[in-house]
């Protein structure tokens, strides 16, 4: 996957500069064709060349009489030039401005070599014109003025140009791969990391990836939140799958216990009942009627948190004074014989704090902290309720029991857990995760702290 996508990027790169190269080429192609078509006059030789040529409409041929008008003389002088005229057979016949040691005679070869070469001086360039049967040369003094003269056969040129050509389009075929390679290898191999790491991802293997500096550092980033996030999310589910199936177990358990005395009553009474006296007769209904109660009770939990959960119950909420509210609970519980002997203590800064709070929910998941703190410590344990108001309401319900084990705390408010340090088991084993979410319904807020052999406190915010 790494090199295909390298080679993808690297093909890519490769035909665009091929495609430039093949353009310029053919630009350049172009240009050196369009020079060498047209007369293009702007170099002061190519200008010089051309006034040469045109200069015969300044020249007046008669019987082999040569003369020049005024109006050529003073171009002449304008460019610091002369002139000389030619017969047929190279001699002089008429010259005007020339210098004295100019020859007055000319061989065929003696006509190139001028043409070619600086004969006369390093400054002066002699360019070639006609008038009739008349030849003549003009010179014109100027330094800056150099004339050259190229030769070439065409198939030669057009052979060079394809050798150039082809080294050219080498040339930048070769640059384009180690350009293109580098960039390639840049831009792939963040790339190829992260599609390996989301592979990684997909497989539930969550690694912590090293984050790249460049384009792509904010894409690693959130890819380790990801990691991060789903890790921590495979985590609980694995936690609350083995709470589920513990809590199964014990709701199994928990119902089959009740059923089998319920089960065993009944058939006892099926097959004794004549044998049984009424004080028996109601003492195994009793039973029965106790254990069917409980299972009631349990169904009526696991449906109460799983409609909390959801928030599918609706709060018929009004304004209650929580320190009479709370006082007349604690009240109540010390009423009951059962907690009469019980030490609990009730403290309220203020004698009037209000809140809007459904009272049948509120009241159940308060007695239920106060209860647990109650059936599951000793008999000698005290119990400190204390409800004071700042910015918010607080609730603190604190005891000087057993405490719970530190490996315990995490769990104690899941409704799929069950456990104690305990030798008593009572309930469903739902009232704590019931009323942390009754709480929660009332946008409210449980914090536990508890310390093994030192007491737990329960603290509610609302």
């Amino acid at each position: 996957m790494k090199w295909k996508l390298t080679t993808r990027f690297l093909l890519s790169v490769v035909a665009i500069v091929a495609i430039v190269s093949v353009v310029n080429i053919l630009i350049l192609l172009s240009i050196f064709i369009l020079q060498q078509s047209t007369n293009v006059l702007e170099s002061p030789a190519a200008s010089e060349e051309q006034f040469t040529r045109t200069f015969q409409q300044y020249v007046t041929v008669e019987d082999e009489k040569v003369s020049v008008s005024e109006i050529g003389l003073e171009a002449l002088k304008k460019r610091n030039a002369w002139i000389q005229f030619l017969d047929e057979s190279g001699n002089e016949v008429a010259s005007f401005l020339t210098p004295k040691d100019l020859k007055k005679h000319y061989t065929p070869v003696d006509i190139i070599q001028m043409y070619k070469y600086k004969e006369v001086d390093a400054e002066t360039t002699v360019f070639i014109g006609k008038k009739d049967s008349i030849s003549y040369f003009i010179g014109i003094q100027d330094r800056y003025i150099a004339k050259h003269v190229i030769n070439y056969r065409i198939d030669s040129v057009f052979k060079m140009l394809n050798v150039f050509g082809l080294l050219f389009l080498l040339f930048d075929l070769l640059i384009a791969i180690i350009i293109g390679f580098l960039f390639s290898q840049k831009l792939t191999k963040p790339l190829y990391f992260l599609m390996n790491d989301i592979q990684k991802l997909r497989q539930r293997k969550f690694e912590k990836v090293l984050i790249p500096k460049g384009m792509y550092k904010e894409v690693f980033q959130n890819l380790n939140e990801v990691s991060i996030t789903l890790d921590q999310h495979e985590k609980n589910r694995k936690r609350l799958e083995q709470m589920r199936e513990e809590w199964i177990s014990n709701m199994s358990h928990d119902i089959k216990t009740p059923l089998a005395s319920i089960q065993g009553y009944a058939e006892l009474m099926k097959d004794s009942g004549c044998e049984l006296s009424t004080e028996e007769m109601q003492a195994y209904t009793g039973i029965i009627e106790k254990k069917a109660i409980y299972m009631k009770e349990l169904l009526e939990d696991l449906n109460l948190t799983t409609r909390l959960r959801n928030q599918q119950l609706a709060l018929y909420t009004q304004k209650v004074n929580l320190t009479t509210f709370i006082r007349e609970m604690t009240i109540d519980i010390l009423n009951d014989p059962s907690y009469s002997e019980r030490l609990i203590h009730f403290e309220a800064d203020s004698e009037v704090i209000e809140h809007m709070i459904d009272q049948q929910l509120m009241k159940r998941a308060i007695l239920n902290f106060i209860y647990n703190a109650l059936v599951h410590n000793d008999l000698d344990v005290e119990v400190s309720i204390r409800i004071n108001q700042a910015e918010r309401t607080y609730i603190t319900i604190q005891d000087n029991g057993k405490g719970i084990r530190n490996e315990d705390l995490p769990q104690v408010f899941e409704r799929y857990y069950r456990g104690t340090n305990t030798d008593h088991v009572h309930g469903t084993g739902l009232g704590m995760a019931i009323a942390r979410d009754i709480i929660v319904a009332h946008n409210g807020e449980v914090q536990l702290m508890s310390k093994e052999g030192q007491g737990t406190t329960i603290e509610i915010r609302l």
